[in-house]
């Protein structure tokens, strides 16, 4: 299966991409995981000091961070396959991930 150069360099430009929004994803992630630890060491019972709701949002950033980091390391790892966003896209039916 032989590519054209242009196609190869919109890929290795697509992954880079990816490779950039998994890093700003995965330091954001981590930002919220630091939150949460801080904001549960910063509840005290007795004092009626409790942080529930941004402690909810905190750990629900956190679950769509690890999605998108997931979906952007589909993605690098179909274009590594070869595999093409045409195959299985909106019209056939197929996940459009």
């Amino acid at each position: 299966m032989s590519q054209s150069p242009e196609n190869n360099a919109s890929e290795s430009e697509i992954i880079a991409q990816c490779e950039a929004e998994i890093a700003s994803f995965t330091t954001q992630r981590d930002d919220c995981v630091r939150r949460v630890r801080e904001l549960m060491a910063a509840e005290d019972m007795a004092k009626g000091v409790y942080h529930s709701e941004e402690i909810f949002l905190n750990q629900r950033d956190k679950l769509r961070l690890e999605v998108e980091i997931q979906f952007r390391t589909n993605k690098i790892n179909r274009i590594r396959k070869g595999f093409t966003d045409q195959i299985g896209g909106p019209d056939t039916g197929g996940l459009l991930f």
